[in-house]
């Protein structure tokens, strides 16, 4: 089992809370956390400096394109940030967690 770890950001927390509750009922991640980022970035040729939440979403790789279109379909940006970063090493509790608690 590939254990990774997706990664969006959101303009607020409720668009965040929204994805995250989504993606935790339909068991596609075993564990979101949501943290406040100050994300600098040029959009359109101009300069963004905005406040954001950043999702962290554990999983399994095999969920990574169920959960990519669930960000698209719940998203306000119209190109929103997803990616993916590959787990190499855990401890062998967290990785059961997530196998246990993603389908």
């Amino acid at each position: 089992m590939k254990l990774v770890i997706v990664q969006t950001t959101c303009e607020d927390i409720n668009e965040a809370k929204k994805i995250a509750n989504i993606l935790l009922d339909e068991k596609l991640a075993a564990c979101i956390q949501i943290s406040d980022v100050q994300s600098l970035y040029i959009w359109k040729d101009k300069l963004c400096n905005d406040n954001e939440k950043l999702l962290s979403i554990k999983t399994k790789k095999k969920n990574f394109k169920k959960i990519q279109r669930k960000i698209k379909e719940n998203h306000s940006y119209d190109l929103p940030e997803i990616i993916l970063i590959d787990i190499e090493d855990a401890s062998k509790e967290y990785k059961k967690f997530i196998g246990e608690n993603a389908k």
